[in-house]
């Protein structure tokens, strides 16, 4: 609204949406979706809440979250540029193999083809410390992070993404089958979130805005 020159407060905000019997959607139970039980190599926490880097691709924040559909789980792992909190890369599939962070690492990495030393910070879960992975860093020359054990600050802003694709679409919808669902997700990243949605941490830009604004 503020962006739009509507003077707008919380209190007047709050009376409005009342009076149009508007409710805010709230958040559910958070559910683990990686297994960090497991004797693989485990990498420092090289990023440790470094969350505002001065340039794109200088550090990149990696998960996975689940998607609810009639056929069953689907899984969308994510890539998301600090910087600009602009989703760079993602892959969706019915389980959660070291292939599907690896295909969403590899689509992020040929979209923004980012220099040496970019970090890709994750949590300790077995797709993230497996071999195809860490070769996959390796290959690119780029830098393995990942969180303390019980420490999930530095994946915060990426929580934050999940738990608004899900208030503002999944929660919404009825998914039939996986095509569907990765359709609407994908519209979600691509026509919404990447060039529409305002951070306050931008000054209440769009990550594409910010990214163009800043070049």
């Amino acid at each position: 609204m503020k962006a739009q020159g509507l003077p707008a407060r919380r209190y007047r905000v709050r009376r409005l949406m009342k009076q149009q019997g508007l409710t805010a959607r709230w958040k559910r139970k958070f559910v683990h979706t990686t297994d960090s039980r497991h004797a693989l190599p485990v990498a420092d926490n090289v990023l440790d809440r470094r969350l505002n880097p001065e340039a794109p691709d200088q550090a990149w924040v990696v998960d996975i979250t689940y998607i609810r559909s009639e056929r069953g789980w689907l899984y969308l792992a994510a890539v998301l540029d600090l910087y600009s909190r602009k989703v760079v890369g993602w892959a969706m599939a019915p389980n959660t193999p070291a292939e599907l962070v690896c295909t969403a690492l590899q689509m992020a990495i040929a979209l923004r083809q980012p220099k040496p030393g970019l970090i890709v910070h994750t949590d300790r879960g077995s797709q993230y410390a497996s071999q195809a992975h860490r070769d996959l860093l390796t290959k690119h020359k780029l830098v393995a992070s990942m969180s303390r054990k019980g420490n999930c600050w530095d994946s915060a802003v990426m929580e934050r993404f999940f738990l608004n694709l899900k208030m503002e679409r999944v929660w919404q919808r009825r998914y039939a089958n996986y095509s569907g669902a990765i359709a609407d997700i994908t519209y979600y990243i691509v026509g919404f979130y990447n060039t529409h949605w305002l951070h306050s941490t931008l000054g209440y830009q769009s990550p594409a805005d910010y990214e163009n604004a800043t070049a």
